[in-house]
């Protein structure tokens, strides 16, 4: 494992640039680094394997950011439904301030509207100004619970956590990072390769059994603080947890909005497929110079797994799921 610190001056997915401090690079300096994509290494950061690319960002995330009781923040483990969980929490909450019709999500990509606090706003400057953020302030990240910074814990912000099956995560992170990275990657790439990496627990913000853990432990002892969901949940009765999270958010639908069909409303404009065919998600770029939006609506299936996992590879991470999961009552339907 390679030790070399290089990603100062890396542009990151959203076109933004690294900042970098003599302190961080020590502590890089110090952390061993597996090269996952090209041009994407991962180093063992608290436990976990963090995108280099966002370090600086996450470092500063930690000590500086100040939760307030109102924020909510979007966890998820990456390629488990987040565009889509911002879309939902975005339109519950701000309901009230303007129509679907007119919805920012109409011309923006929720991912400029809910920012990752640490892989943009926190890797664009080490402090920034979250004044202007309207209230609630509502922000996303991918880090796991053990790791977030302390603010969040000690007060009454709300966490919304999404995960997914395994199976159906590395499919979609997978063909991610080829859309990303295009036809120029020269690294690690081929399905086989990555899968052994992800059985070892090398992948973003990983293992994923130690991320869902956290957040599902968490989730028992916290069930006013955080709210655990599944991506196939989510598909299987949206509606039900439309509410379900309006109700945690404690903005739950009035009577009168249930029977005017608000949260049937609310449940059709954040879907899939009316998200994937708006135009800025088909031609837009994410924060002006960054990825097409379109890469983050391929096909949100629940089973898509069974169209490239062999046997083998289905019986190898069932069962390295069933040891790291076994007794914790956590699964996934498949």
């Amino acid at each position: 494992m390679e030790k070399t610190v290089d990603d100062s001056q890396k542009p990151l997915f959203g076109g933004l640039m690294v900042e970098s401090s003599d302190q961080n690079q020590e502590i890089l300096l110090s952390l061993a680094r597996v090269k996952y994509w090209d041009h994407y290494d991962l180093l063992q950061y608290q436990g976990f394997w963090c995108p280099s690319v966002f370090i600086h960002g996450i470092i500063a995330f930690q000590k500086h950011f100040q939760a307030l009781d109102s924020d909510i923040m979007l966890i998820t483990f990456p390629k488990s439904g987040t565009t889509w969980l911002k879309a939902l929490v975005y339109t519950i909450v701000n309901r009230t301030r303007h129509g679907l019709e007119s919805s920012p999500l109409v011309t923006i990509n929720p991912h400029e509207l809910v920012p990752f606090i640490d892989a943009h706003l926190y890797v664009q400057n080490q402090s920034p100004d979250l004044e202007g953020f309207p209230t609630p302030r509502i922000f996303g990240t991918h880090m796991p619970y053990a790791s977030l910074p302390h603010s969040i814990l000690n007060t009454n912000c709300r966490i919304i956590y999404l995960c997914r099956n395994p199976l159906d995560q590395f499919i979609s992170e997978w063909h991610f990072f080829h859309r990303v990275q295009g036809t120029q990657t020269k690294g690690i790439h081929s399905l086989d390769e990555v899968f052994e990496m992800i059985c070892q627990g090398i992948q973003s913000f990983g293992p994923f059994w130690e991320h869902v853990l956290g957040y599902w432990e968490a989730s028992l002892e916290y069930p006013n603080k955080i709210l655990f969901l599944k991506y196939e949940d989510l598909k299987e009765d949206n509606l039900f947890y439309v509410k379900k999270i309006a109700d945690f958010l404690r903005c739950p639908f009035s009577k009168e909005e249930e029977i005017q069909g608000v949260v049937e409303e609310i449940s059709k404009f954040c879907s899939f497929e009316n998200m994937t065919n708006l135009e800025v998600n088909k031609s837009g770029r994410l924060m002006g110079n960054g990825p097409e939006n379109n890469i983050y609506f391929r096909k949100g299936e629940v089973g898509d797994w069974k169209n490239y996992l062999t046997p083998s590879m289905l019986g190898c991470l069932e069962k390295l799921m069933e040891e790291k999961l076994g007794g914790s009552g956590l699964t996934f339907k498949k």
